[in-house]
């Protein structure tokens, strides 16, 4: 993956480090699936390096805390098979699709939540875990 430059939480290039305790408002989506209850009990990200894929659909996002140490990690991505209805025309269509978003609680553990589709009839399905590691 392609790294990109690193931001701070309002998108500008990130030249030194925020001491508040409050949580990035305006930056890369890393609370979309972050439990309103659980805000209180992560360490919110300071700044980000975001991650592309250029051959195939895929996102990595990784969030950093005062002590430069991740907080934050989430990926996204999709693969696609070529499909057809007459056995003339092709198209793309989504075979798997995984959303990944991870958050380091106070006490060094990892709240993460997960969700996978393997295929395009049913939506995708989320569901959280609690590990003693950053998800990879």
């Amino acid at each position: 993956m392609k790294p990109t430059l690193q931001h701070d939480i309002a998108g500008r290039p990130a030249h030194g480090k925020r001491t508040d305790r409050n949580p990035p408002v305006n930056s890369p989506s890393w609370a979309k699936h972050l439990p309103v209850g659980w805000l209180e009990a992560i360490e919110a990200p300071l700044y980000f390096k975001q991650y592309s894929e250029y051959e195939i659909d895929a996102q990595r996002t990784l969030g950093y805390d005062a002590d430069d140490q991740p907080c934050f990690a989430a990926h996204r991505f999709q693969l696609t098979n070529l499909a057809s209805d007459d056995d003339e025309e092709f198209y793309e269509v989504v075979s798997y699709s995984e959303e990944m978003a991870a958050w380091r609680l106070r006490d060094e553990r990892w709240l993460i939540f997960r969700a996978i589709s393997t295929n395009t009839c049913n939506p995708p399905r989320g569901f959280y875990a609690i590990s003693p590691d950053m998800p990879r």
